[in-house]
């Protein structure tokens, strides 16, 4: 009798690479925040219900994932400290905490940090606002580029080549109300970015909130990492948002000094 497959839409791997479906199973845990069950992993993967499984309880052996008592898989500690390891090889953690911390003091809002990460961009280091009301980040998660602050910093100060893919190729969906899906208005937008040396979002992402940015850059004027100052939109008008320029230019430049490229 055929295995039962979770999902019409397979993106399985083929049929010899265990690995890759393994790594697909951490992935799509890594986009679960409250876990997920064997059935749902299944689907969503493409893959039949027992093979599923037996990557589950391979994965778990490794402290990789762990099953809850509520029978749903979630990615297990083994992950979070590999992940914190990376942070630390690649300079995220020790050289940009007290950076961030101080924009953040500085601005009183929340400082977040991403990297270009194929045709997205990948959230890596955040601290939190000292306002009761205040945006929150999420390290190790993935966001739009042509919709975001930082995400538009990493385009207009990507190698020549790479951004005119991005500017020809990149989707544009309608994230949020304001989000600009015309492609010459994008590309004039980031060759504003580009010239002015940051980026406003403008409740671009979701409503309600905005964002500055500035690219962290080489000193070949390569954009390694892009960060932000993001406020709610009721506390923070678009003046506003100019005045975090000053703070986040000065903390970018000595990231610049302290981060390895990519």
């Amino acid at each position: 009798m055929p295995e039962e497959r979770g999902g019409p839409r397979s993106r399985e791997p083929q049929s010899g690479d265990m690995v890759g479906k393994a790594l697909r199973l951490l992935t799509l845990l890594g986009d679960a925040p409250r876990g997920m069950t064997l059935s749902e992993l299944a689907r969503q993967a493409g893959y039949p219900i027992s093979t599923t499984h037996r990557l589950l309880s391979s994965i778990a052996r490794e402290e990789f994932a762990v099953l809850d008592d509520e029978r749903r898989w979630n990615l297990g500690l083994r992950m979070f400290e590999l992940g914190q390891r990376v942070l630390h090889a690649r300079g995220f953690a020790g050289v940009a905490t007290p950076v961030l911390q101080r924009i953040t003091r500085q601005t009183g809002e929340s400082t977040l940090m991403s990297v270009l990460e194929h045709e997205q961009q990948l959230y890596v280091h955040y601290v939190e606002g000292t306002h009761q009301v205040r945006i929150t980040g999420e390290p190790g998660r993935r966001g739009p580029l042509h919709c975001t602050a930082m995400g538009k910093c990493l385009i207009a100060f990507a190698p020549r080549d790479r951004r005119e893919q991005l500017l020809n190729e990149l989707e544009l969906p309608p994230v949020g109300a304001k989000t600009i899906t015309d492609r010459e208005r994008f590309r004039a937008e980031v060759e504003e970015v580009r010239r002015r040396g940051y980026a406003i979002a403008d409740e671009e992402h979701e409503e309600g909130i905005r964002a500055i940015g500035v690219p962290v850059l080489d000193p070949g004027g390569i954009a390694v990492a892009s960060i932000s100052a993001a406020a709610p939109a009721f506390r923070s008008s678009i003046e506003t948002m100019h005045t975090y320029f000053e703070p986040l230019q000065q903390g970018a430049k000595e990231l610049a000094v302290g981060l390895p490229n990519r």
